[in-house]
């Protein structure tokens, strides 16, 4: 009897035992089925309030008096009185009173546009139109040159088009016929230079090259063309020489259809009257556009639809390598644009190459079509620099007349400007490291570094602040002007080449960027607005109201004072760019 009862009493604990883990099972569902709902539910509500960018956008408290329960509030027309000067139209909405942002944007040079976004129209706000690029890690002097990789140098407006005889831009900014300015094409050499460190493999289609590759070309009768040995070239190999008439109908012609590799790379040999021509098509409306590299010393000529690039007079019985980007050269003599500042932005991708042509008498080697060939332009910009620096100052002379502002001295043709000094030296030192020692390269960028020395006033580039801080003036101006992002840029260069030069020539490049660097730490402050930079220093030197910089030019002192941070560690380099940068999004300095 008593085995009986224990049996019924454990069966009965027993029961009791798996009642309790079962309850407990359920208890774990329910708790984690809460959990993952008040996630989810804490998900959604950041998610709601979620802005575009970095992090979430809180919101900014707005107070609507008593009648702020109200789901109809009533709004009022009143007129703002702005300085007892004058009034504008505003709405009142309860306690608030909303002002016209076309108002706020001129008074406070501000930037705001309406846009949608996932479905929602919202108002977007920004104080300055610049960028802020923040280095990867420390600069290194043979690798990208700043943020130059974003630079498209030869798509600028001030740009008239790439010279076919020299490979560089050709500028307009301060007289529109066009010139060669050494800075534009140093920054044009330094960007390609950059890209080919950030940019993957251009995909390469050798078309025509004599021997391993050949295209099947149109021969109209009584044309000829074959594929013989020169050999009065050097490495002697198999070229297509061409004979035609004088008419484009007998012209020796290659059909294609080919996109987006627009890079044309080509060793030319031309007799008199003889044309290069390459027909290139808009994918999108069928137009067709003819792009002519000629016999002449020609910038560029535009008819109708017919562009033409001169390869210079002297070319005439010698090989000429030419490296153009088709799409560029297009864009810079599209015919109903040709004439005004303002061109019409054609995709890359909206174009194709449909045709070679070769007219009249030569012959052409490695007819290639890329993506891109960026070293071949920073070798073509390094090359220009090595032909056109001045042996006895060491400079590279702008051949145009500038007026940096009332109260200033007009500079005469010829002058010279420590930013392009300090832009050409960078470029050097780079060609000098990829070429693997070419020693005309550190020369020249040995004897940039002339001018430094040389005062302002006898034609140099040297001022002195208060008597006492050595300046390297981008414009040499009289009274002196101290431009900040110039001389900044002046100082990379000289750190570019002591960098990169053998210990026993970078000597002076040193001296010359220990003593910017000096200069640069006692003087960097005057540019502080509070709330912006002074783009120079003529409220000082001429006592007049402050040059303002632009937006953009801000945004490069930040990006130059973040760069210098990484080679100096002086905080004031550091934290003076951090408060610059905070002016960009509206802070200011305190009040007393």
């Amino acid at each position: 009897m008593t085995a009986l009862k224990n049996g019924v009493g454990a069966s009965a604990n027993d029961q009791k035992t798996r009642f309790f883990l079962v309850i407990m099972r359920l208890n774990l569902k329910f708790l984690l089925i809460s959990l993952c709902v008040t996630v989810a539910l804490i998900t959604f509500a950041l998610w709601a309030n979620c802005g575009v960018g970095h992090g979430f956008v809180p919101k900014w408290p707005q107070h609507h008096g008593d009648s702020a329960d109200s789901p109809f509030e009533q709004t009022e027309e009143i007129d703002c009185i702005i300085n007892q000067e004058y009034a504008i139209s505003c709405r009142k909405e309860g306690d608030e009173v909303y002002l016209p942002f076309s108002f706020l944007q001129k008074y406070f040079d501000v930037y705001g546009s309406l846009n949608v976004v996932d479905g929602s129209r919202r108002f977007d706000w920004t104080h300055s139109y610049g960028k802020v690029n923040y280095p990867k890690g420390a600069y290194d002097p043979r690798g990208i040159f700043m943020y130059f990789e974003n630079y498209n140098v030869e798509m600028r407006d001030r740009v008239k088009c790439i010279s076919a005889i020299d490979g560089v831009p050709i500028s307009t900014q301060w007289e529109s016929q066009g010139y060669f300015y050494a800075t534009q094409i140093a920054q044009f050499g330094l960007s390609h230079y950059s890209k080919n460190l950030t940019e993957p493999e251009p995909r390469r289609k050798t078309v025509e090259d004599g021997e391993r590759e050949t295209a099947t070309w149109i021969v109209p009768k009584g044309s000829s063309m074959n594929r013989t040995i020169d050999r009065a070239r050097a490495g002697a190999g198999a070229v297509l020489s061409f004979s035609t008439g004088k008419s484009f109908d007998t012209a020796v012609v290659l059909p294609m259809d080919h996109v987006l590799d627009l890079v044309l790379s080509v060793d030319v040999l031309l007799k008199p009257n003889s044309t290069l021509c390459v027909t290139l098509q808009n994918r999108e409306t069928q137009k067709l556009y003819h792009v002519y590299y000629i016999l002449a010393d020609l910038l560029i000529g535009v008819q109708d639809e017919n562009i033409y690039y001169g390869i210079g007079l002297n070319c005439t019985g010698g090989w000429k390598h030419l490296t153009r980007d088709l799409f560029v050269d297009l864009q810079k003599g599209l015919p109903q644009y040709a004439s005004t500042d303002k061109r019409r932005k054609m995709r890359r991708t909206e174009l194709k190459v449909v045709e070679i042509s070769l007219l009249g008498n030569g012959s052409i080697d490695n007819l290639t079509l890329s993506t891109s060939e960026h070293i071949s332009h920073f070798y073509d910009a390094a090359e220009w620099l090595i032909r056109h620096q001045d042996p006895s100052t060491g400079g590279w002379p702008i051949p145009v007349r500038r007026k940096l502002g009332s109260g200033f001295g007009e500079l005469a043709r010829g002058w010279y400007s420590a930013m392009a000094q300090g832009h050409a030296i960078s470029l050097l030192a780079r060609a000098y490291y990829h070429s693997k020692g070419d020693k005309r390269y550190l020369r020249a960028a040995l004897d940039g570094l002339k001018l430094f020395r040389i005062p302002s006033y006898q034609g140099g580039v040297l001022a002195t602040f208060l008597g006492k801080y050595a300046w390297y003036e981008e414009y040499p101006t009289t009274p002196h002007s101290f431009v900040l992002n110039g001389f900044i840029y002046s100082l990379l260069g000289l750190y570019d080449l002591n960098s990169t030069a053998p210990a026993n020539q970078s000597n002076e490049a040193a001296v010359l960027f220990e003593q910017g660097m000096a200069s640069l730490k006692k003087m960097l402050l005057l540019y502080d607005t509070g709330s912006g930079t002074s783009y120079d220093l003529r409220h000082f030197t001429l006592g007049i109201a402050p040059n303002l910089a632009r937006w953009d030019y801000h945004a490069t002192h930040v990006n130059q004072l973040l760069l210098l941070a990484t080679i100096d560690p002086d905080p004031l380099i550091s934290q003076t760019a951090e408060r610059w940068k905070n002016y960009m999004v509206g802070k200011r300095a305190p009040h007393n």
